[in-house]
C-alpha cells in the first residue's frame, strides 16, 4: 500500500468536490480524507494500491461537472494512512 497526497486548485471548493472524492475513494477501497484549504484549494491524501491511485487521480483531473480544475500536484504522502479505517471528508 502506497500513500499520496494530492492538492486540487481551480473551481473546486462549493461544487461538491469532496463528495466526489468520496465516492469514487470508497469505489476504489482507498484509505484517506478529503479536506478544503482555507486557501481555496482541496487537499486529499488517499492511500491504496498503484492502479487505484492512479484512477483516482485521473478522476482528480477531470472533477464533478460543476468544477473547473486548473491544477493537480501529486507528492508522495510520508504520514501513515493506511491504519485509518476507510475514507473520509474533514
Amino acid at each position: 500500500m502506497i500513500a499520496r497526497r494530492y492538492l486540487v486548485s481551480g473551481r473546486v471548493q462549493g461544487v461538491g468536490f469532496r463528495w466526489f472524492v468520496y465516492r469514487n475513494a470508497q469505489r476504489l477501497r482507498l484509505k484517506g480524507w478529503a479536506r478544503n484549504l482555507p486557501d481555496g484549494r482541496i487537499e486529499i491524501v488517499a492511500a491504496g494500491a498503484e492502479p487505484d491511485l492512479a484512477a483516482l487521480e485521473q478522476l482528480l483531473r477531470t472533477g464533478p461537472d460543476r468544477a473547473r480544475i486548473d491544477s493537480v500536484t501529486v507528492t508522495e504522502q510520508v504520514d501513515d494512512v493506511s491504519e485509518q479505517a476507510g475514507f473520509e471528508i474533514r
